[in-house]
């Protein structure tokens, strides 16, 4: 009976966590097709979610990003209902690991991270290593582990945001989508996080409070998206960039108004 109720308690908590938090409109989300055409296998799409976890995960780890997927490319067989291939791997609180259309995110803002010095052979098993997960439950049902997210914004520091993401939870990232990916890169020794480094002889590392707290993070998995957007070993790839940009073709106001046409930007933003 007990068991029942909790299971009642836990499902309203995540559907009231998963609703959309008021009005959001993306500061640019780019055309899908160019994304797609962008996008290479072991990439990461940051994502930023407009739920209320969103929210308090953008919240707690002071980021853009809320959300993160790993892009592994069609497969056969693995389609959406509407025939779309699902070509990211992500972790849900609700629903746990799986695949999903590159079209879910289309009207959000999003963000590629790609990880340096790669070849064709280490990306496979970094995403080897993330489909095994398919169907992994994500035990995120417990009241304890959602009841913390509906009170998130105590007056504390800064630095002590992120570790409010493991109080009260028996695995600190249960709702959390990005340890699923770290892993997944840990799997073939790829860092995520800023290390101690040699170059020509020298040493090059991070302060002493700094190096505490990547211990910290590796020891409990409380990686966050922003750990990917910020790592010096992944690059930020833009489509627009990527596709080709041509800043003489890019339209200041109404179709037909160029820059080449002698419009001056700032008459037509206001």
């Amino acid at each position: 009976m007990f068991a029942k109720l909790e299971a009642y308690i836990s499902d309203k908590i995540l559907h009231y966590l998963s609703q959309p938090t008021g009005r959001y409109a993306p500061f640019l989300a780019p055309d899908p097709a160019v994304i797609r055409k962008t996008l290479q296998p072991g990439d990461i799409l940051l994502v930023e979610g407009n739920s209320r976890l969103s929210a308090v995960i953008k919240y707690l780890t002071q980021s853009t990003w809320s959300h993160a997927a790993l892009y592994v490319g069609e497969r056969p067989g693995d389609a959406a209902s509407n025939g779309e291939p699902n070509v990211l791997l992500e972790a849900e609180a609700d629903i746990g690991v799986a695949t999903a259309p590159l079209s879910k995110y289309a009207h959000f803002h999003t963000r590629i991270c790609r990880a340096v010095g790669l070849d064709d052979t280490a990306r496979r098993k970094v995403i080897d290593y993330a489909l095994k997960r398919i169907g992994e439950q994500y035990d995120s049902k417990r009241i304890l582990d959602l009841a913390r997210y509906l009170f998130p914004y105590p007056p504390v520091p800064v630095w002590f945001r992120r570790r409010m993401l493991a109080i009260g939870s028996g695995d600190p990232t249960k709702a959390i989508c990005s340890k699923l990916i770290a892993q997944a890169y840990e799997s073939i020794h790829y860092p995520i996080l800023p290390e101690r480094i040699s170059i020509n002889g020298k040493t090059y590392g991070v302060a002493p409070y700094a190096q505490s707290e990547i211990d910290h993070i590796r020891k409990h998995g409380l990686y966050t998206p922003r750990d990917f957007d910020t790592s010096p070993y992944f690059a930020i790839v833009k489509p627009t960039i990527a596709a080709g940009f041509d800043y003489h073709t890019l339209q200041w106001g109404p179709p037909g108004l160029t820059v080449a046409d002698g419009v001056d930007p700032e008459e037509v933003s206001h």
